[in-house]
C-alpha cells in the first residue's frame, strides 16, 4: 500500500514537539512492514538538506488575490521513505515554524493552505497514494480539498484519508473570509462542516471529511469526546465515534536508549546501571549546579512551556517542594509567562531549581539519562513521549493520570515490586506535591528503586506494533472510501447537524 504523510514538521528536518517525532518514525516503521511511504512537509529556514533535487518545478496555487507558485524538492529516501519538501520562501523561510513571540503568523491560513494544495498537486506527478495520512490542523485542508475542490478529479477517486489528532487544543481558527481567500466554497461555512462559533475551523473540517480519525492514545480518544477535553468539538467526534480510534505513539529506540545515546556521558543498561551516576554528574554540570550531593534525587523536566503542561501546579507548590531533598532541572521554551515563571523560580530557589529556556536536543538527552525522576503534571496529554523515553532510561516518571500518560505508566507498588512510576489524578498542587513526596520517599530505598527502574527499562514501546495498527486503519479507510464512492450522491454532508 502507498501511504502519503502530510504534516507540518518532521525530525530531523524541523521540530517544535512530539508531532515531528511521530512523522519521523512512523513512516519508517510502515516501510519496514512493506508499505510504500512518502512524506510531505514544508521546507523551512531550519530545514537542512543534503543535495536537494527539484522534482516539481512549479505548482500553481490559486488565491483570491493572485496566483502563487511553489515547487517541491526531494531529499532522497531514508529507510525506504521518500521525503518531499514544499518550497515557497515567502511563506516558509522564517525564524519559526508557526509564529513569533508576539503570536501566530497572521497568514498561517494561506501558508498551510498552499502546503495542502501543493501536496495534492505534487502527488499527481510523484505518485498518487492509496491513503493520505494527515496530521493536525496544518494539513487538515488535504481531506477538505479532496472532498470539495478535487471531488470530481479522477486521479483521487479511490484515495482514502486518515487524519490524526495530536492535540485538540490547536485547531486552526480563522475569520470567515478566509474561505474565499483560499478559493474554498462558501458552503463549508456551516455547522455541519467547518463553521465554529462564527469562525472557520480547519481541524473540524478534517474531522468531518476524513474517512478515519485517529489520535495518539486510547485514553485520549475517549477524553476528546467529553466536554472537558473536546475543546468544543466533542459533538463532532461523538457523531463519528465508530471511525475514531486511539493508537499509542511509539518511540525510536535508535535515538532514545541509554545503551547507545551519543549525548549521554556514559552508557548503561538494566544489567549495569553504574553509568547513570556519571550521567547525573554530567547533567548537573550542564546546568551549572556545583557541589551537589550525588545522593540527592534530581527531577527532570523537558517540555514546551505552555498552560497545557501543568506548570501552574509547580508554581503553587514550589515553596514547599524546595524544603525537600531534591533538585529540579527544567528545559523548555514556549509561552512567555511560563518562561518567566521558571526563571523567577530559579532566582527564588537557586539551589533547588535550575532552568534553561531553550529547545536543545542534546540537553534533553542529558536530562533523560541523568535525572532520577521525570515530571509531567499535564492538565491533558494526548500521548506524551518523554515519559516513554524516561522508562527506557530508568528515569522514573511522575505523571498526571491523563491521556497517554495514564495509558503508559503503571503505579509503583513497593510491596509487590510491580509498577513503573507514580501517578496522580486530581489537577491540584496538593495532589502533585503528595505524589512527588511519595516518589522521594521510595527513592530512599536503593534496592527497591532499582527494581522500579528496571521495570520501566524492560517496557517496549517501539513503533512496530503501532505501525501494524495503523495498517489496519488504512485498510478500513480504503473500504470506507470504496463504500462512499459506491453510494448515491447526496447534496447534504450530514442529515443530522454536527454539534461543536
Amino acid at each position: 500500500m502507498h501511504i502519503a504523510f502530510a504534516a507540518s514538521e518532521c525530525v530531523p528536518f524541523s521540530k517544535t514537539g512530539g508531532l515531528a517525532d511521530v512523522v519521523g518514525a512512523l513512516p519508517r516503521a510502515l516501510a519496514a512492514l512493506g508499505h510504500q511511504v512518502s512524506v510531505y512537509i514544508p521546507r523551512y529556514r531550519q530545514t537542512k538538506l543534503n543535495d536537494p533535487q527539484t522534482v516539481v518545478r512549479s505548482i500553481t496555487i490559486p488565491f483570491d488575490d493572485k496566483y502563487r507558485f511553489c515547487s517541491v524538492v526531494a531529499a532522497g529516501a531514508t529507510a525506504g521513505v521518500r521525503f518531499y519538501f514544499v518550497e515557497y520562501p515567502q511563506y516558509f523561510d522564517r525564524e519559526a515554524l508557526y509564529g513569533s513571540p508576539a503570536g501566530d503568523y497572521p497568514d498561517n491560513a494561506e501558508r498551510f493552505a498552499m502546503f495542502s494544495r501543493a501536496v495534492l498537486e505534487a502527488s499527481k506527478i510523484l505518485g498518487v497514494p492509496h491513503v493520505f495520512h494527515c496530521h493536525d490542523w496544518q494539513s487538515a485542508l488535504v481531506p477538505v480539498m479532496l472532498r470539495t475542490l478535487y471531488a470530481e478529479d479522477p486521479a483521487f477517486r479511490d484515495v482514502a484519508t486518515v487524519f490524526t489528532i495530536h492535540n485538540m487544543g490547536y485547531q486552526g481558527l480563522f475569520p470567515p473570509d478566509t474561505l474565499p481567500l483560499l478559493m474554498l466554497p462558501w458552503d463549508l461555512l456551516t455547522i455541519s462542516k467547518m463553521e465554529f462559533f462564527g469562525q472557520v475551523n480547519f481541524l473540524k473540517g478534517a474531522l468531518v471529511l476524513s474517512d478515519y480519525v485517529t489520535t495518539v492514545s486510547k485514553k485520549y480518544s475517549q477524553e476528546i469526546q467529553t466536554t472537558e477535553y473536546g475543546f468544543g468539538l466533542e459533538g463532532v467526534l461523538r457523531q463519528r465515534a465508530a471511525t475514531v480510534t486511539g493508537i499509542l505513539n511509539g518511540v525510536d529506540y535508535d535515538e532514545w536508549s541509554p545503551q547507545t545515546d551519543k549525548f549521554a556521558a556514559a552508557k548503561y543498561s538494566p544489567q549495569d546501571l553504574s553509568g547513570k551516576l556519571k550521567c547525573k554528574h554530567d547533567l548537573l554540570h550542564a546546568f551549572g549546579v556545583t557541589n551537589a550531593d550525588s545522593k540527592v534525587p534530581v527531577i527532570g523536566i523537558v517540555s514546551r512551556f505552555a498552560a497545557q503542561k501543568g506548570f501552574d501546579l509547580i508554581a503553587q507548590i514550589m515553596d514547599r517542594l524546595a524544603r525537600e531533598e531534591m533538585i529540579v532541572v527544567a528545559l523548555g521554551a514556549g509561552d512567555k509567562p511560563y518562561e518567566e515563571m521558571f526563571l523567577r523560580l530559579n532566582k527564588q530557589f537557586p539551589n533547588k531549581i535550575a532552568v534553561k529556556v531553550a529547545y536543545d536536543n542534546a540537553i534533553a538527552h542529558k536530562i533523560e539519562a541523568g535525572a532520577d525522576m521525570f515530571l509531567i503534571p499535564s492538565r491533558y496529554e494526548p500521548c506524551g513521549l518523554n515519559q516513554i523515553y524516561s522508562l527506557k532510561y530508568g528515569t522514573v516518571p511522575i505523571v498526571r493520570a491523563t491521556g497517554g500518560l495514564d495509558d503508559t505508566i503503571e503505579p509503583w507498588d513497593a510491596r509487590t515490586g510491580k509498577g513503573t512510576g507514580f501517578k496522580f489524578t486530581d489537577y491540584t498542587g496538593e495532589a502533585l506535591l503528595a505524589t512527588i513526596k511519595q516518589a522521594l520517599l521510595a527513592y530512599q530505598d536503593p534496592s527497591s528503586w532499582q527494581t522500579l527502574m528496571r521495570n520501566g527499562m524492560s517496557r517496549d514501546f517501539s513503533w512496530g506494533a503501532s505501525a501494524r495498527e495503523y495498517g489496519k486503519i488504512y485498510e478500513r479507510a480504503r473500504q470506507a472510501r470504496a463504500s462512499a464512492d459506491a453510494a448515491p450522491v447526496t447534496t447534504d454532508l450530514k442529515k443530522e447537524p454536527v454539534l461543536g
